[in-house]
């Protein structure tokens, strides 16, 4: 069994919340330990190429203008953003029997955003303004004790870190069910963790690769929106370059319960119909169902959907002000998306940088 003592401050969770929280405190030269259960970083993004190299989201995919903290770390990282497709055509379907309807979206509200190179890119810039030996992957925490002096947190491969501060940046519904924590926290907090919604828990995400955009030749935007069928929403998904083309979008819920393959002779009969004969030949086809246990545990009973995001609780300090949270489920605006997340790491890194400051007890 590995003890690790005197470390100053560790983040459960290397998501966008845990790597921009390790990010805005290495700034301030704070050292963290960022505590992985998967064995990959990014959370709930997730970026994977084509056969023809074209960067597919099967995660986080879009942000907006009004989304202000992560558009400013999108600057300050250096990354560049360009806007959503959208000209042409789009389709709306509400009966299978019936051609889809026919729309066009208007520039002034084509304001949503993509990254070039894909979303991945963020997750890999601010990884590498961390120290590398920050990362502990493939460690799951699965008890928190608070020790009087300090945290200590129990891992399922038998590691024990020893903290000042712990900082939780995991879907809350999933730290009620995967963690232990003593003593006890208080009632109010303990009832509200599994009633948060996990946003993108249960989302079937589906990408497609093209050798050729043939939808934009054709006079179609590449958008489609269904009632009906099993994809319910898809987006052209070409490159910032255009010289890589596809499609990326949300399958009806009721397909996580088919085989991949089944989802996608599904979908791709379905673009036949909508788009024409050439949508049967991609050379991709990649999905992914959001309810692995590192999103997801049981079946959650969510009264009304995303009430408590950014529930005041979530908000506040817990084992004497040494145990926060901050997923983007906890943030004060726009909760659930990435704008969240960020949101949610400047908050908690703000309180901590000036703890430290006044204190001087790290």
């Amino acid at each position: 069994m590995e003890k690790r003592s005197n470390e100053k401050i560790v983040i459960v969770g290397g998501g966008l919340s845990g790597l921009s929280l390790a990010y805005f405190l290495a700034k301030n030269n704070i050292r963290t330990s960022v505590v992985e259960a998967s064995s990959r970083l990014g959370g709930r993004i997730q970026t994977t190429r084509g056969v023809l190299g074209t960067p597919l989201e099967l995660g986080a995919t879009w942000f907006y203008d009004m989304h202000r903290q992560l558009n400013a770390l999108i600057e300050e990282l250096g990354l560049i953003k360009y806007p959503q497709y959208a000209k042409g055509i789009s389709l709306f379907q509400t009966d299978p029997n019936d051609p889809p309807q026919r729309f066009f979206v208007p520039e002034s509200e084509q304001n949503y955003y993509r990254l070039v190179g894909g979303t991945q890119t963020l997750i890999d810039s601010l990884v590498k303004e961390i120290p590398a030996d920050t990362f502990f992957l493939n460690t799951k925490v699965t008890h928190i004790r608070n020790d009087g002096a300090q945290i200590q947190l129990e891992t399922s491969n038998g590691i024990i870190f020893e903290a000042a501060k712990v900082i939780i940046c995991m879907p809350p519904q999933l730290i009620s069910k995967q963690i232990i924590f003593t003593p006890d926290l208080p009632a109010a907090i303990n009832t509200l963790l599994p009633a948060v919604q996990t946003w993108m828990g249960g989302s079937v995400k589906f990408t497609l690769e093209y050798e050729t955009p043939f939808w934009r030749k054709n006079g179609f935007s590449g958008m489609v929106y269904s009632h009906t069928g099993t994809i319910s929403e898809m987006y052209d998904h070409t490159n910032y370059e255009e010289d890589k083309f596809g499609f990326t979008g949300f399958l009806n819920p009721g397909s996580a319960y088919l085989s991949s393959a089944a989802r996608k002779e599904q979908v791709l009969n379905e673009l036949k119909h909508l788009l024409g004969v050439e949508a049967t030949t991609p050379t991709a086809f990649y999905d992914k169902v959001w309810t692995d246990e590192f999103i997801l545990d049981g079946s959650p009973i969510i009264a009304r959907p995303h009430q408590n995001n950014g529930h005041p609780l979530l908000q506040q300090a817990y084992m004497d002000e040494k145990l926060y949270f901050a997923a983007t489920e906890t943030a004060h605006d726009y909760p659930g998306y990435m704008e969240g997340a960020v949101a949610a790491a400047h908050a908690v890194a703000d309180k901590l940088t000036r703890n430290i400051s006044s204190k001087k007890d790290l």
